[in-house]
């Protein structure tokens, strides 16, 4: 009994979510012609669906998502890796937080969208600055998470082990790591959509494959459902990114209650 009422919640939300997105699906198959709305500002399903075949044969739908899902991929593990480790390390060094921060920070409020035509210029029109301008957006959120979740860990716990003469690395293995896994994941989820953003914008402004170039494509030619269609799969792209955090999130931190190891979300 007790087991059936904890998956009533979900089953009712996986109903609700169903009849939400039919609902969706319908108001924009028939919505736009009942609102007198023109096809070339809000194209109706069924002209995007015949959009989104016909960019599968002849505009290489597949691989362009292929391209950007491998460049999200990439800034997504080397942001998260750049931001886990820089986070650790000012964690653990009030030093190097008061000599770093403000470098960092400003490197935050710097506008990414201005660093993708530097990183153009550098590198020229590879996959590179579209990974470089993700990396910069992956590794903010990840590294204040991390941050605050080593500063965060109960002194008591630090100084019960020195007082059992741990090392420094025991210390850091032991309590500070398994204590900022939950803070990181959380950072994580919100990196796995903002590498998505920072692709995108790598590649809108410079770039010859890829989602963000179907966009720009679809534009030029005033093709409102092949913008449509890009959109829908980079969508598609970041709520795979985002599931797959989860999973590993949940095979890593199974120990924890279901709330406090993902939330309403999972």
């Amino acid at each position: 009994m007790n087991r059936s009422a904890q998956h009533m919640p979900l089953l009712n939300g996986s109903i609700a979510s169903a009849a939400f997105l039919v609902v969706f699906l319908a108001a924009w198959q028939w919505g736009p012609g009942l609102l007198h709305i023109p096809s070339f500002i809000v194209p109706p399903l069924s002209m995007v669906a015949e959009e989104f075949g016909r960019a599968w044969s002849a505009n290489h739908l597949l691989l362009h998502t292929a391209v950007t899902a491998a460049e999200v991929l990439a800034g997504f593990i080397l942001g998260s890796l750049l931001g886990a480790c820089v986070g650790y390390l000012l964690g653990m060094s009030p030093t190097a937080e008061f000599a770093l921060s403000p470098y960092i920070l400003a490197l935050q409020i710097a506008p990414k969208v201005a660093f993708a035509p530097l990183f153009i210029l550098w590198m020229g029109f590879t996959v590179y600055p579209k990974i470089l301008v993700a990396i910069l957006i992956v590794f903010f959120p990840v590294m204040v998470n991390v941050l605050t979740a080593v500063r965060t860990v109960d002194p008591e716990l630090i100084n019960l082990a020195r007082a059992f003469q741990a090392t420094r690395a025991q210390i850091f293995w032991k309590i500070e790591f398994p204590a900022s896994l939950p803070p990181m994941f959380a950072g994580l989820r919100i990196a796995s959509t903002l590498a998505v953003v920072g692709v995108v914008v790598g590649e809108l402004v410079g770039g010859n494959r890829g989602l963000g170039y179907l966009l720009t494509l679809g534009e030029g030619q005033a093709n409102t459902p092949m913008v449509f269609v890009s959109i829908v799969m980079l969508t598609v792209v970041g709520g795979i990114a985002y599931l797959a955090v989860i999973l590993v999130e949940r095979r890593l931190l199974h120990y924890l209650p279901a709330q406090s190891a993902g939330g309403h979300l999972q």
